[in-house]
């Protein structure tokens, strides 16, 4: 057998090993995102059905990487919900979502002295509530 001969069948068994080497990455990270999404669609069934434990609770990143980036709240006095986007929480990626529920604070029912404590409800793909209408505080609601 020949160099050149030779260099053909080991160059075509480099290609073969490339491409399925790339289709196990891709099956990989079709795994992580499907591992991903279910631990946050647990989660959020624990939340919604039983009102908790937050804990423990997926992260900041992996809702984003399983397609839910949005966080329902609801306000503890005034029963206000809002649906808030992970893109726009200025915290790490890896930070676990439970966390995020001491800043959560209602801004409907706020004083200049008091906000009160919103409570986590749900994640969801989208936006299920209309945005925050702002209203100020001398008008009538």
């Amino acid at each position: 057998m020949s160099t050149k001969s030779r260099e053909v069948i080991w160059g075509g068994r480099i290609m073969g090993a490339k491409i399925r080497a790339q289709g196990a990455r891709e099956n990989a990270e079709q795994a992580v995102r499907e591992a991903d999404r279910a631990e946050a669609e647990a989660w959020s069934v624990r939340m919604e059905g039983y009102g908790g434990p937050a804990q423990p609770s997926p992260t900041i990143g992996q809702c984003l990487n399983g397609g839910l980036g949005w966080l329902e709240v609801e306000c503890t006095r005034c029963k206000t919900r809002a649906s808030l986007p992970f893109d726009a929480i200025r915290r790490p990626k890896d930070t676990p979502i439970w966390k995020l529920e001491a800043s959560l604070r209602c801004r409907s029912c706020r004083t200049p002295r008091y906000a009160p404590k919103a409570r986590m409800i749900k994640l969801t793909e989208t936006r299920q509530i209309t945005p925050y209408k702002w209203v100020h505080p001398s008008e009538d609601r």
